[in-house]
């Protein structure tokens, strides 16, 4: 609710500081006395436009604060708290200020803050209902949330937003699965030529290496068999090497026992060598046989390789790659021919998913059109005491397209009025006067109590061309109303005056040749003078002071 309103060199208020109760309060004066300026004060406060021409003649910029202190959690605090402002469980001040060449800022406790963000939270805190202005239920956007806080459809509003967002997923999960598919299908032709070619050429991994290390010993090949010759040569020159270590060896065995052992290694060393020579022999004959020193074969080897390559350079990968991208060409062409079936289980999934989307927004439906008649059969309860029996309330809820369905159901919802029998329903604000508007605003936050956050609502001249009963009732309801929300009404009428738990009496003077208004907060008897001036005029008797004593009760 509305704690505090600081206000600094608003046109005739120079200083103010007012302090709000709970309940009901209520703002009376002579016309003229500035009851105006103080909703334009809030108002700016709470992010209306800027005018230069609210700067107080001499002052060189005006400045609002209003204090608010709404519960943890509340939308203006989930607000405040996305832009990073610290709130925590503190209030939360709202301050504007206007230089006298009409420039403006905005802060929101005391951190500067755009005019669109302070209107935003100001949404969120108070909604003013005037003759000439009417925030929140003018708006045909909110008429749906409205409906569905009085029709309690949290749960049916959690179950269609739930299912609304997998229906969306699904429907996405098809259109991506169905636009591969296409752009598969479009590129069929080159894939399928790809992984033939691929196939055929049956790419290895590690191929190439092979081949290069082939080819290089094959053109080496001649070069290679005269080195082998050469050492064959060598370890058969002058008899066999072998047969030479072995004769050695044996001719030191025969007299190996008379050396003393000092023949023992070199007979071993003759061993060794003879084998190591006999083993390179074999191996050098092995070798010379596998040097393959045909021409057909280096051609052949020579052509896999180059073939290997240029397929490489085609595709634009190793030739390591090549083996790889066979096979991913292979599971696209796969997943493409089952691709019909793959779009076939997905769009039987998106089905199911918009069946239960449709199951649980019929649902919302059913309650809101159930709860639109409860709400039109309460507000005509009302409209009756405040001098609008001849009107009519209607909730139309209807089917939207199906293009413009959301996350909130299948419908748009729209409050109407007829002013007049035999004349059709139409928005509230294209039909109803001044007057007659801020009675249907009031008819509605009555029967509406306790459905929605904003903690504060103001009236401006809600009693505007009524009297008597039906001023009467008007107070009433404020007083209902008030024991909901925090309500601020400026009025003329003496008995919605009574009603209010806080009275507050503006007035214009002049202070050291000035013309300045003025705010007082008046006790009980001070109450019962001016509902007295209000019933009787300029001159107050005792008749009008005992009529005013019997509207306080008192």
């Amino acid at each position: 609710m509305l704690q505090r309103l600081a206000i600094r060199d608003v046109v005739l208020i120079e200083k103010l500081d007012l302090a709000f109760a709970p309940g009901l309060s209520v703002f009376t004066g002579e016309t003229g006395a500035g009851k105006s300026i103080l909703l334009d004060s809030l108002s700016l406060a709470l992010g209306a436009r800027a005018d230069s021409a609210l700067v107080r003649h001499g002052a060189a910029q005006a400045s609002v604060i209003a204090e608010f202190d709404p519960p943890a959690g509340h939308p203006a605090r989930l607000l405040a708290a996305e832009q990073d402002i610290e709130v925590g469980g503190d209030p939360l001040l709202l301050r504007r200020v206007v230089t006298a060449d009409g420039r403006s800022r905005a802060y929101v406790n005391d951190q500067p803050v755009s005019v669109g963000l302070l209107r935003r939270i100001g949404d969120e805190l108070v909604e003013i209902h005037g003759q000439f202005e009417s925030h929140g239920l003018l708006d045909a956007t909110t008429h749906r949330p409205v409906l569905d806080a009085f029709a309690g459809s949290e749960t049916g509003l959690t179950r269609t937003r739930a299912a609304w967002r997998e229906w969306r997923a699904a429907a996405a999960l098809r259109a991506e699965a169905e636009a591969m598919l296409k752009r598969a299908r479009a590129e069929e032709d080159e894939l399928r030529h790809a992984f033939d070619e691929l196939a055929g050429l049956a790419p290895r991994l590690g191929e190439e290496a092979e081949l290069a290390e082939s080819r290089a010993m094959m053109q080496h090949g001649e070069k290679l068999i005269e080195a082998m010759n050469t050492a064959s040569a060598a370890l058969t020159r002058s008899g066999e090497v072998e047969a030479s270590l072995r004769s050695a060896q044996r001719a030191l065995e025969r007299v190996a026992e008379r050396a003393g052992g000092r023949l023992d290694g070199v007979i071993a060393a003759l061993e060794r060598a003879a084998i190591e020579a006999a083993e390179a022999n074999a191996l050098l004959e092995r070798a010379s046989a596998e040097i393959d020193v045909d021409p057909r074969h280096l051609e052949r080897v020579e052509e896999r390789l180059f073939a290997l390559r240029a397929a490489a350079r085609k595709h634009g990968t190793e030739v390591d790659g090549l083996a790889r991208l066979k096979d991913e060409l292979g599971r696209r062409l796969a997943a493409l021919d089952g691709g019909g079936d793959d779009l076939a289980r997905l769009a039987k999934a998106e089905q199911a998913a918009r069946a239960a989307y449709m199951e649980a927004a019929r649902s919302l439906s059913a309650r809101r059109s159930e709860a639109a008649g409860r709400l039109d059969s309460a507000v005509a309860t009302e409209l009756g005491p405040l001098k609008l029996d001849r009107a009519r309330f209607a909730t139309r809820v209807e089917a939207l397209d199906e293009t413009a369905w959301g996350p909130d159901g299948l419908d748009r919802v729209e409050f109407l009025v007829a002013t007049n029998p035999g004349t059709p329903p139409a928005p509230l604000g294209k039909v109803a006067s001044g007057g007659e508007l801020s009675r249907f605003m009031l008819a509605l936050k009555v029967v509406l109590a306790g459905t929605s956050p904003i903690p504060t609502m103001v009236f401006d001249e809600v009693d505007s061309g009524i009297g008597g009963a039906v001023a009467a009732a008007v107070g009433e309801r404020l007083d209902r109303l008030g024991g909901q929300v925090q309500v601020l009404v400026v009025t003329h009428s003496p008995q919605v005056a009574a009603r209010g738990s806080s009275h507050y009496r503006v007035a214009k003077g002049d202070a050291g040749g000035k013309v300045l208004t003025s705010v007082a907060v008046l006790g009980e008897a001070e109450r019962r003078e001016e509902i007295a001036r209000m019933l009787a005029g300029e001159t107050v008797t005792d008749q009008a002071r005992a009529a005013a004593q019997s509207l306080l009760g008192v």
